[in-house]
């Protein structure tokens, strides 16, 4: 349907022969934001990899605006997917403005330079995520809730359409979890599809049109927050 943004048909994926989520399926449709939340182990951060395509399913299929997730080269998926992990692998001392950079990296043409339009993109994205006074600081000095603020400016920098979010609040204090439901919720209304991992049932039911509630590696359910909580 030309309204879905994500469709996940049967999807079974595990590790080490041991499945840790199985027969998936739901849509996530354009301009929503969902949540997933269910018990730790459940399989919500492995959804995010699989709806990301940094893994691939035993069976069953993922659909990306109505077209399988396996046909897009990973340029054309960086145009219109981005993630949020949930914590972040850079061990390197790139600065704060480098990082967000990165994002740029699927617009880039082919020397690889950054133009003035990527440069002001990732500006936009450090002041909407309150990092931009972080910018010549090296990433491994920042506490885990400033990391987490810039990968975030990374993944915005990218211009998704779709936005993967693996438990983004986890190292943020109540303040700037809710600055941070606050961006998504305004991102949602602008337009972008929002797809977040989280713990928290209250920004959950705040914040999310509809939840997938997820238990031993199965859907549970799926709804509004009012008929998942209930």
């Amino acid at each position: 349907m030309a309204d879905t943004a994500i469709a996940l048909h049967g999807v079974t994926f595990g590790y080490d022969g041991v499945e840790a989520v199985r027969e998936i399926s739901f849509g996530v449709r354009c301009g929503e934001i969902v949540g997933i939340i269910g018990p730790n182990g459940s399989g919500k951060s492995t959804l995010v990899r699989l709806i990301s395509g940094v893994r691939r399913p035993w069976r069953g299929r993922i659909e990306i605006l109505g077209r399988p997730l396996a046909a897009y080269r990973p340029r054309q998926l960086g145009h219109l997917v981005a993630v949020v992990p949930q914590e972040s692998a850079i061990s390197f001392p790139f600065s704060v403005s480098e990082v967000v950079l990165f994002g740029r990296s699927p617009h880039l043409g082919g020397f690889g330079f950054e133009s003035e339009r990527d440069l002001a993109v990732a500006r936009q994205a450090m002041e909407r995520t309150q990092t931009a006074e972080l910018a010549h600081r090296p990433i491994l000095e920042l506490s885990g809730g400033e990391r987490q603020r810039v990968m975030l400016a990374r993944a915005l920098a990218q211009e998704p359409s779709i936005l993967l979010l693996d438990e983004p609040s986890a190292f943020l204090d109540l303040r700037h979890r809710v600055e941070l439901y606050d961006l998504l919720s305004d991102l949602q209304q602008g337009g972008m599809t929002i797809v977040t991992v989280l713990h928290d049932l209250n920004l959950a039911a705040l914040y999310c049109q509809r939840l997938v509630l997820l238990h031993r590696g199965r859907v549970a359910q799926v709804g509004s927050p009012a008929e998942v909580m209930t």
